[in-house]
């Protein structure tokens, strides 16, 4: 079967069985491989935007990573320096748990700003979402 190209239109061309089937099945072709291509492209896009959300993901795991870190080691050295401290005018018991308080509550902070921060990626591909709608759309409706 030869191709169709827009330069050489076949409408005026003498209709026998034949070539009739032969238009109808070079357009279900023409058509196959017009949406074939659509969904490799939709495809693509996707992949984009959900490596684009990952990468906004992985900055925010990085910030919880870091965050864990710090406030370990900020914890395990500052809270040994204040329940020493403390210790000089209460008890050491009383000492540790004041600290381990304060600790907590930084530690609270720390979570809620690296969930917020969280809540601002969206693991869905919007975009090929939007489009994938036009597309259906379209193939409802092609010449509306």
């Amino acid at each position: 079967m030869s191709s169709l190209t827009p330069h050489a239109p076949r409408r005026h061309a003498p209709k026998h069985r034949g070539q009739e089937d032969g238009s109808m099945g070079e357009l279900l072709s023409t058509v196959t491989s017009d949406v074939q291509q659509l969904l490799r492209q939709e495809a693509e896009l996707a992949k984009a935007e959900i490596r684009e959300e990952a990468g906004k993901a992985g900055k925010a795991a990085g910030m919880f990573g870091g965050a864990g870190f710090a406030g370990y080691m900020v914890a395990v050295l500052l809270t040994l320096a204040a329940m020493f401290g403390l210790a000089n005018v209460m008890d050491l018991g009383w000492a540790a748990l004041i600290v381990t308080g304060v600790w907590a509550v930084i530690g609270l902070i720390l979570y809620r700003r690296g969930r917020a921060r969280m809540r601002t990626v969206s693991p869905k591909p919007e975009q090929t979402i939007q489009t994938l709608k036009e597309d259906m759309q379209w193939a409802r409706h092609p010449t509306g």
